[in-house]
């Protein structure tokens, strides 16, 4: 009797249930990596009280905990274009391997640290090239996989790390109260690790890889050429060329980083503060979970909204409110005032972030994205970097948390008016860098994300 064959990803990919494309199993698996990888940076806030209390065992002071928190966003911004150019020239299921091996180490490490300069390397470092790659190769590998509707494709994303960061915060400060500091880093380690790793035996660098066309094809669009990857090399340079020679390249960075010292400061410090008016640290530490819950929902709907109505307006409308509701913080003393400000501040906080992809698609067309968007993700973390140093300064001098509410209000505002300055976001600023190349490097124009103009 003739044994069956095993099926192939690219026969299962054909098969789902109800005709579900295969590009949203790759948006459940990046969903997945983004909540492990990428959501313990933005749960930071909820280890300052352990390291910087004599009860958690360290007994650190604010200053070294916000020093190290600082060369986490450097080291982050540094590795974000590497990490970009990585995923673009050897694909991201590589990086996605990478990541997850990296994720479990360097949490195991963290497990066992007992000196600053542990904490430097494990958190500062290490943890830190992990959220690059969760970030940028991951995030931009979802580019790929979509034709049509990549908005809500980079929404589901954006929501899912709302959703990861919500419950991390609550089970780290859970898990230190339950089985101390070492007993949470491992197993956070061990089992988010072990699920990346697995997940990448499911995941694909693009359509073709399977045999199968973007989700949103229609008949008329072109067919996706495999490529050697002397041409694909090429094609990478001619149009990382093309897009450093757009104003949008420059400013986008500069805009993200603005939005991320604004809402960095208040990930960090809003915990201490609620801690300093006399609410416990679990109780506190829900002030991030309701952020990240009620950032869902915006950052889920405002890819959405870009790709509806241009990314340019949907930005600036985000990063206003994130502004304005950090008045909030300046009366908070009861815990409901607390839980108030989460709410408001995680729909501005939500939206501020997760148009980028569905911009560049506005701006650059269908390219190798990943390295432009890995230079937007360095001015975001460096935006977070110069945010926590100049803020954990601020503090330092003035012995206050008011001068940096009113400095997280700044930078926001900067931003909205530094998004004026952008191209309007239903002009393809690069319609013709195919031009550039050789005849049998080109393929058809990219089609382009429809949107009403700004």
């Amino acid at each position: 009797m003739a044994l069956s064959a095993t099926p192939t990803l690219s026969t299962i990919a054909t098969r789902l249930p109800f005709g579900i494309h295969y590009s949203w199993v790759i948006v459940g698996i990046l969903a997945l990596v983004q909540i492990i990888g990428s959501s313990i940076g933005m749960a930071a806030g909820v280890v300052v009280t352990p390291l910087t209390t004599a009860d958690g065992g360290f007994g650190w002071s604010v200053g070294t905990i916000g020093a190290a928190l600082m060369v986490y966003y450097l080291v982050s911004a540094a590795f974000a274009p590497i990490s970009g150019w990585l995923g673009d020239r050897y694909g991201a299921r590589n990086m996605m391997i990478f990541g997850g091996a990296l994720y479990g180490v360097s949490m195991l490490l963290l497990g066992i640290i007992t000196q600053p300069w542990h904490f430097f390397v494990t958190f500062g470092v290490l943890l830190s090239l992990t959220q690059s790659i969760s970030m940028v190769p991951l995030m931009a590998a979802v580019n790929l996989w979509f034709r049509r509707n990549l908005g809500l494709g980079v929404g589901i994303l954006w929501g899912a790390g709302g959703v990861g960061t919500a419950i991390m915060a609550l089970l780290i400060s859970y898990l230190i109260g339950s089985l101390g500091w070492q007993g949470t880093f491992w197993s956070i380690g061990l089992v988010g690790g072990g699920i990346v790793l697995a997940l990448s035996m499911f995941f694909r660098n693009r359509p073709s890889d399977i045999q199968i066309e973007p989700y949103g094809t229609r008949p008329d669009d072109p067919t996706e050429i495999i490529r050697p990857d002397a041409i694909e090399k090429l094609r990478i340079k001619v149009f990382n060329k093309h897009v450093r020679s757009t104003r949008a390249f420059w400013n986008l960075p500069l805009i993200h980083g603005l939005g991320c010292a604004g809402h960095g400061i208040i990930l960090i410090y809003s915990v201490p503060i609620a801690v300093q008016e006399g609410i416990s640290l679990v109780t506190a530490a829900a002030i991030l979970s309701l952020i990240s819950l009620f950032s869902v929902g915006s950052r889920f709907g405002t890819p959405i909204m870009a790709e509806r109505f241009g990314g340019k307006r949907i930005m600036i409308l985000a990063l206003f409110v994130q502004g304005i509701t950090v008045l909030t913080l300046f009366w908070a003393s009861d815990v409901w005032m607390f839980y108030v400000f989460g709410v408001l501040f995680g729909i501005g906080f939500g939206g501020e972030m997760s148009a980028y992809m569905v911009v560049n698609r506005q701006y650059f067309g269908e390219g190798p994205i990943a390295t432009t968007y890995g230079f937007q993700m360095m001015g975001a973390l460096m935006g977070h970097a110069i945010a926590t140093g100049l803020a954990g300064l601020v503090i330092y001098v003035t012995g206050s948390y008011g001068p940096i509410l009113a400095l997280s209000m700044a930078f926001s505002f900067v931003g909205v008016l530094m998004i004026l300055t952008l191209e309007p976001s239903h002009k393809m600023l690069i319609p013709d860098w195919e031009n550039s190349l050789s005849p049998e490097a080109r393929s058809t124009p990219a089609i382009g994300v429809a949107s009403a103009g700004d």
